[in-house]
């Protein structure tokens, strides 16, 4: 390998991650080229820490021989299995000793005293260099603070003098580019965990002005915890936070799993929409969530019963009509919502089911766009006057529908 290849190489990996390349994308065809112009390397991997409320971190591998998967999640490295796996690894030692670089050559009597280095020695790798490149503060979000890497080599001699100095002068190169792409993803996930799917990708689209709102038509689903006020005020303290993760928990998967986006949280309640090709569409998927969380919550409530801990249940609102879906604030803070006289109508409707002891109840436009073939479980309850809407509406509600709590 020359100077010539080392360009080369720098010029696609930086193209590569300016094109939007995966992560294994780039460190596989990095590898690859490393290896065309000649350098001894036979297995890497790199990683790098992200911003996501389950993963603590992205890796990615690849090998000359051996097809395995290219790229995997990890969770964190605080405690348990993984504080284990991580303090016996080389990127541990460079972290905490402030080294950039590491190195064994196991196949000439150097230790494998880092995991995975008795493995890959068994392997047939003679030589093994691990690299960490710190970001600077400003360079930092959350736990993304520094781009970890490792290489090896079957090579009899080991990876030679000018193979390192490559690497040292690549490997930075790498990084960046797929910092760029992990800052892309990271991006991503915080739109999604705090708008809501597609909500999110309407953001990153770059529907992101004030007053940028398009009209829709959507089924519309609001929800709250019965009696949350009387359970927070006689559970303690630490009690209230689980409640309330794991009550969400049940109702936002629900709504995710019958195709539904959710909106907004508030408090214990929970606003979110269906979107379908046509009415029927929609308030099928609707009846789909609310099915979906029956079962969860059965689930869910037992468990707690056995743990003698407090249980509840969900009431739900349900209404069509149209909405204007978009952007709605100031110029530097926006919310992506959904506004307008049928928002407000469907959170009335929610507020009924606890005067009539229902958990579920849903407006006559509702009931009407439901297919002819889902109508034999619904019942009629009446007329409500709802405050803030001017006309009394009938209401109605599936016929298996108590609350329970």
């Amino acid at each position: 390998m020359d100077h010539s290849d080392v360009g080369t190489i720098a010029a696609w990996v930086t193209e590569q991650g300016l094109n939007g390349a995966t992560e294994a994308e780039l460190l596989a065809g990095f590898c690859e080229a490393c290896r065309n112009a000649g350098m001894r390397l036979d297995r890497a991997m790199a990683l790098m820490d992200t911003l996501h409320p389950v993963h603590e971190g992205r890796a990615f591998r690849w090998d000359s021989v051996e097809d395995f998967e290219g790229e995997f999640e990890y969770g964190p490295s605080g405690e348990g299995q993984g504080l284990d796996t991580w303090r016996r690894s080389a990127f541990y030692h460079l972290w905490t000793s402030g080294d950039r670089e590491v190195r064994r050559r196991i196949g000439f009597g150097d230790p494998t005293d880092f995991i995975m280095l008795d493995q890959i020695y068994k392997l047939g790798h003679t030589d093994y260099v691990a690299m960490a490149h710190r970001f600077a503060e400003a360079g930092t979000i959350g736990e993304m603070d520094c781009f970890f890497s490792h290489f090896s080599t079957k090579h009899p001699e080991g990876f030679s003098d000018q193979d390192l100095a490559i690497l040292r002068k690549l490997v930075p190169v790498l990084g960046l580019a797929i910092k760029c792409v992990a800052l892309a993803r990271i991006a991503r996930t915080i739109a999604e965990v705090y708008l809501g799917e597609d909500a999110a990708r309407q953001v990153m689209d770059g529907k992101i002005s004030r007053g940028k709102t398009e009209r829709i038509s959507a089924a519309l689903w609001f929800s709250d915890l019965l009696n949350y006020t009387k359970i927070s005020d006689n559970s303690p303290p630490e009690e209230i936070i689980p409640l309330l993760n794991e009550y969400s928990e049940a109702v936002i998967t629900a709504i995710h799993e019958a195709g539904g986006n959710v909106l907004k949280l508030i408090g214990d309640g929970v606003l979110a929409i269906f979107k379908g090709e046509e009415p029927a569409e929609s308030c099928s998927a609707a009846l789909k969530a609310e099915r979906l969380l029956r079962q969860k919550l059965a689930v869910l409530n037992a468990a707690r019963e056995v743990d003698r801990r407090p249980t509840t249940d969900v009431y739900i609102g349900l209404h069509i009509g149209d909405v204007f879906y978009g952007n709605i604030g100031s110029q530097d803070r926006l919310d992506f919502t959904v506004i307008g006289p049928a928002v407000n109508e469907v959170s009335r409707i929610a507020s009924i089911c606890r005067s009539v002891d229902l958990n579920v109840l849903m407006s006559s436009d509702f009931e009407a766009a439901i297919p002819e073939a889902e109508r034999n479980v619904l019942a009629c309850i009446g007329r409500y006057a709802l405050r803030g809407v001017k006309r009394p509406q009938l209401l109605y509600t599936l016929e298996s529908a108590r609350l329970n709590g």
